[in-house]
């Protein structure tokens, strides 16, 4: 169904040793991120005496999808699509809140099979609520295509590779404020439109998503501390 969004799943807390750390899948893609901080940042010149700095690595799995070619994390794509996570969460996070500090972000893709880019972007702000990191609003991200004249929501690989314009959105979905909007390719404003609000009711299904999975984590942590005190 083309406006509706592929099945997706969130955990928190997957790598104890982080700080906080999520999976997000949506269909076949599965994206792990893990958040470290906020702490002080190793390099003095690095610290910033406003504001926090952000710090994100991005990387693909060489098992990630059929592709033999390896995406670590020197490769070109993956250098940039880890600066559009940056500067997508640097709007999302309170950094004014933590001067001085910084939060480095790691994430690697498992299974690549289309929205990579909204996966990811999910996956960090779900690491960060599992870290405690203060945010303005849940940030949610969708992408949608546009294919022999229909507008797709939540496009796969097979999608991707029919040469139709791609849109890609990530907004804080409560304050109602879009933080990214990109296009993979050049597209009428005819076919922009019409892409562009798919995706952007593609971020409110997501951010529902997200925030049950917010809600699961802090029940069993209420939970365990109850469990503690007795």
């Amino acid at each position: 169904r083309p406006k509706e969004t592929r099945r997706m799943r969130c955990v928190m807390t997957v790598l104890p040793a982080a700080d906080g750390s999520a999976t997000f899948e949506a269909g076949n893609t599965k994206v792990l991120a893990a958040a470290y901080g906020p702490r002080e940042a190793p390099l003095r010149s690095d610290a910033l005496h406003d504001r926090c700095v952000v710090k994100v690595e991005f990387s693909q799995a060489a098992f990630s999808s059929d592709q033999r070619r390896r995406r670590g994390k020197g490769d070109r794509r993956s250098l940039e699509l880890g600066r559009v996570i940056t500067r997508a969460l640097e709007t999302c996070i309170m950094t004014e809140l933590m001067p001085r500090s910084q939060i480095d972000i790691n994430v690697v893709v498992l299974q690549s099979d289309g929205g990579v880019r909204a996966a990811a972007m999910n996956a960090c702000v779900l690491a960060l609520a599992d870290a405690g990191v203060p945010l303005r609003d849940t940030m949610a991200s969708c992408s949608a295509g546009y294919l022999d004249g229909t507008c797709i929501l939540d496009i796969n690989h097979l999608e991707e590779s029919g040469g139709g314009p791609e849109i890609h959105v990530a907004s804080l979905v409560n304050l109602d404020k879009i933080v990214l909007v990109q296009s993979d390719h050049k597209c009428a404003i005819d076919v922009f439109e019409p892409t562009h609000a798919l995706a952007l009711e593609g971020c409110k299904v997501v951010a529902l998503v997200m925030r049950e999975a917010m809600l699961r984590r802090t029940k069993d942590l209420a939970a365990t501390r109850a469990a503690e005190m007795l």
